[in-house]
């Protein structure tokens, strides 16, 4: 009985250890998907901006000289 109790115990401390190890891993990769996210804004705001400063629509361009 007390071999099992032992055995028990080092199984839960195993757990456990694996519990905080994906609990960081967890941690990590939401630290990481807020600074992604964060980045793709900021590329998003250039994009914008570079997309409306020279570059004229489709209807408005005149077309090429070979037409």
């Amino acid at each position: 009985m007390e071999d099992r109790i032992t055995e028990l115990e080092i199984r839960l401390t195993h757990i456990e250890d694996t519990l905080d190890v994906l609990n960081q891993s967890v941690i990590d990769q939401h630290k990481l998907i807020d600074r992604l996210q964060l980045q793709i804004a900021i590329l998003e705001k250039k994009l914008k901006a570079v997309a409306s400063s020279n570059i004229a629509n489709e209807s408005e361009e005149t077309p090429p000289p070979h037409y």
